[in-house]
Protein backbone atom coordinates (compact mmCIF):
# COMPACT_ATOMS: atom_id res chain seq x y z
CA UNK A 1 0.00 0.00 0.00
CA UNK A 2 2.77 2.45 0.82
CA UNK A 3 5.00 1.27 -1.82
CA UNK A 4 2.26 2.07 -3.92
CA UNK A 5 1.05 5.55 -2.76
CA UNK A 6 4.98 7.09 -3.12
CA UNK A 7 4.98 6.31 -6.77
CA UNK A 8 1.99 8.17 -7.17
CA UNK A 9 2.89 11.47 -4.51
CA UNK A 10 4.33 13.32 -7.05
CA UNK A 11 0.66 14.22 -8.19
CA UNK A 12 0.29 16.60 -5.51
CA UNK A 13 2.39 18.80 -7.67
CA UNK A 14 -0.48 19.06 -9.88
CA UNK A 15 -2.94 19.08 -7.07
CA UNK A 16 -0.61 22.06 -5.59
CA UNK A 17 -2.05 24.09 -9.00
CA UNK A 18 -5.10 23.57 -8.92
CA UNK A 19 -5.26 24.66 -5.03
CA UNK A 20 -3.39 27.86 -5.80
CA UNK A 21 -5.59 28.92 -8.50
CA UNK A 22 -8.54 28.31 -6.59
CA UNK A 23 -7.24 29.90 -3.69
CA UNK A 24 -5.71 33.08 -5.48
CA UNK A 25 -7.13 34.17 -8.94
CA UNK A 26 -10.43 32.65 -7.90
CA UNK A 27 -11.34 33.20 -4.38
CA UNK A 28 -8.83 35.87 -2.99
CA UNK A 29 -9.27 37.98 -6.40
CA UNK A 30 -6.98 41.71 -5.96
CA UNK A 31 -6.39 42.51 -2.26
CA UNK A 32 -5.50 46.29 -1.77
CA UNK A 33 -1.91 47.60 -2.88
CA UNK A 34 0.19 48.03 -0.49
CA UNK A 35 -0.66 52.22 -0.86
CA UNK A 36 -3.91 51.62 0.49
CA UNK A 37 -5.18 53.69 2.82
CA UNK A 38 -6.18 51.93 6.30
CA UNK A 39 -9.91 52.79 5.65
CA UNK A 40 -9.72 51.32 2.07
CA UNK A 41 -7.93 47.96 3.81
CA UNK A 42 -10.64 47.74 6.40
CA UNK A 43 -13.54 48.33 4.14
CA UNK A 44 -12.19 45.70 1.90
CA UNK A 45 -11.53 43.05 4.07
CA UNK A 46 -15.06 43.70 5.60
CA UNK A 47 -16.83 43.40 2.23
CA UNK A 48 -14.87 40.55 1.18
CA UNK A 49 -14.21 38.84 4.80
CA UNK A 50 -15.79 35.33 4.52
CA UNK A 51 -14.51 34.93 0.92
CA UNK A 52 -10.26 36.30 2.16
CA UNK A 53 -10.52 33.64 4.95
CA UNK A 54 -11.33 30.47 2.73
CA UNK A 55 -8.67 31.98 0.31
CA UNK A 56 -5.86 31.88 3.14
CA UNK A 57 -6.85 28.73 4.56
CA UNK A 58 -6.89 26.91 1.18
CA UNK A 59 -3.46 28.64 0.35
CA UNK A 60 -1.47 27.24 3.55
CA UNK A 61 -3.50 24.14 2.65
CA UNK A 62 -1.71 24.13 -1.00
CA UNK A 63 1.49 25.04 -0.12
CA UNK A 64 1.06 22.32 2.53
CA UNK A 65 0.77 19.80 -0.33
CA UNK A 66 3.80 21.09 -2.19
CA UNK A 67 5.95 20.38 0.59
CA UNK A 68 4.60 16.24 -0.56
CA UNK A 69 5.46 17.15 -4.34
CA UNK A 70 9.24 18.94 -3.47
CA UNK A 71 10.16 15.85 -1.06
CA UNK A 72 8.61 12.94 -3.67
CA UNK A 73 11.28 15.25 -6.53
CA UNK A 74 13.91 14.99 -3.72
CA UNK A 75 13.29 11.27 -3.48
CA UNK A 76 13.34 11.04 -7.45
CA UNK A 77 16.46 12.60 -8.10
CA UNK A 78 18.36 11.42 -5.55
CA UNK A 79 18.11 8.19 -7.32
CA UNK A 80 20.97 9.32 -9.72
CA UNK A 81 24.54 9.09 -7.83
CA UNK A 82 25.82 12.41 -6.79
CA UNK A 83 22.47 14.09 -6.69
CA UNK A 84 22.23 13.63 -2.98
CA UNK A 85 23.23 17.38 -1.97
CA UNK A 86 21.03 19.14 -4.84
CA UNK A 87 18.52 17.11 -3.71
CA UNK A 88 18.65 18.16 -0.17
CA UNK A 89 18.42 21.88 -1.35
CA UNK A 90 15.49 21.15 -3.30
CA UNK A 91 14.04 20.17 -0.33
CA UNK A 92 15.26 23.01 1.76
CA UNK A 93 14.54 25.58 -0.79
CA UNK A 94 10.92 24.42 -0.90
CA UNK A 95 10.53 24.50 3.05
CA UNK A 96 11.81 28.13 2.91
CA UNK A 97 9.14 29.05 0.03
CA UNK A 98 6.52 27.35 2.42
CA UNK A 99 7.25 29.21 5.09
CA UNK A 100 6.89 32.85 3.21
CA UNK A 101 4.16 31.84 1.38
CA UNK A 102 2.10 30.47 4.85
CA UNK A 103 3.59 34.18 6.50
CA UNK A 104 1.66 35.89 4.28
CA UNK A 105 -1.52 33.94 4.04
CA UNK A 106 -1.27 34.38 7.96
CA UNK A 107 -1.24 37.97 7.28
CA UNK A 108 -4.27 37.65 5.38
CA UNK A 109 -6.25 35.89 7.55
CA UNK A 110 -5.70 38.54 10.28
CA UNK A 111 -6.82 41.13 8.02
CA UNK A 112 -10.29 39.39 7.32
CA UNK A 113 -10.55 37.37 10.84
CA UNK A 114 -12.27 41.07 12.58
CA UNK A 115 -11.09 43.96 10.69
CA UNK A 116 -13.25 46.40 12.11
CA UNK A 117 -11.51 45.96 15.17
CA UNK A 118 -8.00 47.21 13.60
CA UNK A 119 -7.33 50.53 13.83
CA UNK A 120 -6.62 52.15 10.43
CA UNK A 121 -2.67 52.66 11.14
CA UNK A 122 -2.67 48.62 11.75
CA UNK A 123 -4.75 47.61 9.34
CA UNK A 124 -2.05 49.82 7.18
CA UNK A 125 0.95 47.74 8.13
CA UNK A 126 -0.80 44.67 7.89
CA UNK A 127 -1.87 44.89 4.37
CA UNK A 128 1.31 47.05 3.68
CA UNK A 129 3.23 43.72 5.05
CA UNK A 130 1.17 41.12 3.40
CA UNK A 131 2.19 42.74 0.11
CA UNK A 132 5.45 43.33 0.32
CA UNK A 133 7.12 40.59 2.78
CA UNK A 134 8.29 39.00 -0.15
CA UNK A 135 11.51 38.25 0.01
CA UNK A 136 11.86 34.95 2.11
CA UNK A 137 9.31 33.25 -0.87
CA UNK A 138 11.58 34.61 -3.17
CA UNK A 139 15.09 33.38 -1.55
CA UNK A 140 12.84 29.72 -1.44
CA UNK A 141 11.67 29.85 -4.64
CA UNK A 142 15.01 30.86 -6.10
CA UNK A 143 16.84 27.94 -4.44
CA UNK A 144 13.93 25.29 -5.60
CA UNK A 145 14.45 26.21 -8.54
CA UNK A 146 18.22 26.03 -9.06
CA UNK A 147 18.91 23.07 -7.29
CA UNK A 148 16.11 21.26 -9.30
CA UNK A 149 17.44 22.75 -12.33
CA UNK A 150 20.58 21.77 -11.68
CA UNK A 151 19.95 18.13 -10.10
CA UNK A 152 17.94 17.32 -13.70
CA UNK A 153 21.52 18.47 -15.48
CA UNK A 154 23.58 16.38 -13.60
CA UNK A 155 21.19 13.33 -13.11
CA UNK A 156 18.88 13.09 -16.23
CA UNK A 157 16.57 11.36 -15.10
CA UNK A 158 14.17 13.85 -16.07
CA UNK A 159 14.55 15.72 -19.45
CA UNK A 160 17.29 18.31 -19.71
CA UNK A 161 15.13 21.22 -21.15
CA UNK A 162 13.19 20.86 -17.93
CA UNK A 163 16.82 21.46 -15.79
CA UNK A 164 17.38 24.40 -17.77
CA UNK A 165 13.57 25.84 -17.23
CA UNK A 166 14.10 25.06 -13.51
CA UNK A 167 17.28 27.29 -13.81
CA UNK A 168 15.67 30.21 -15.38
CA UNK A 169 12.48 30.20 -13.21
CA UNK A 170 15.12 30.84 -10.20
CA UNK A 171 16.63 33.54 -12.01
CA UNK A 172 13.48 35.49 -13.01
CA UNK A 173 12.09 34.71 -10.09
CA UNK A 174 14.63 37.44 -7.82
CA UNK A 175 13.81 40.29 -11.05
CA UNK A 176 10.74 42.63 -11.55
CA UNK A 177 9.28 39.80 -13.89
CA UNK A 178 8.23 37.57 -10.72
CA UNK A 179 4.99 37.00 -11.61
CA UNK A 180 6.34 35.05 -15.25
CA UNK A 181 8.49 32.89 -13.18
CA UNK A 182 5.50 31.46 -11.29
CA UNK A 183 3.26 30.86 -14.10
CA UNK A 184 6.24 29.25 -15.43
CA UNK A 185 6.54 27.18 -12.01
CA UNK A 186 3.05 26.03 -12.39
CA UNK A 187 3.47 24.62 -16.03
CA UNK A 188 6.41 22.79 -14.57
CA UNK A 189 5.53 21.73 -11.38
CA UNK A 190 2.31 19.45 -13.41
CA UNK A 191 5.12 18.64 -16.27
CA UNK A 192 7.25 17.39 -13.69
CA UNK A 193 4.19 15.84 -11.41
CA UNK A 194 3.27 13.10 -14.53
CA UNK A 195 6.54 12.23 -15.61
CA UNK A 196 7.70 11.92 -12.37
CA UNK A 197 4.64 9.49 -11.79
CA UNK A 198 4.69 7.69 -15.18
CA UNK A 199 8.43 6.88 -14.74
CA UNK A 200 7.77 5.87 -11.05
CA UNK A 201 5.07 3.51 -12.75
CA UNK A 202 7.13 2.39 -15.12
CA UNK A 203 9.54 1.49 -12.81
CA UNK A 204 7.76 0.01 -10.14
CA UNK A 205 5.00 -2.52 -12.01
CA UNK A 206 1.97 -3.49 -9.74
CA UNK A 207 2.33 -7.39 -8.61
CA UNK A 208 0.03 -8.40 -11.03
CA UNK A 209 2.41 -7.34 -13.75
CA UNK A 210 5.61 -8.10 -12.36
CA UNK A 211 3.54 -12.12 -11.91
CA UNK A 212 2.86 -12.05 -15.82
CA UNK A 213 6.60 -11.16 -16.58
CA UNK A 214 8.12 -14.34 -15.17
Amino acid sequence: MLSRWSRWTSLTGVVFVLLVVLGGPILEGSTPGSKATGAQVISFFEAHRSRERASAILLTVAFIVFMFFASSVRSYLRRSPGIEGLAALVLAGAAVLVAGQTAGSGLIFALSDAPTRLSPGAAQALNLLSNDMVLTSSAGFCVFGLASGLAILRGALLPRWLGWVAILIGVVVVTPAEFVAVLMLAVWIIIVSVLIALRGAARHPSPDAARLAT
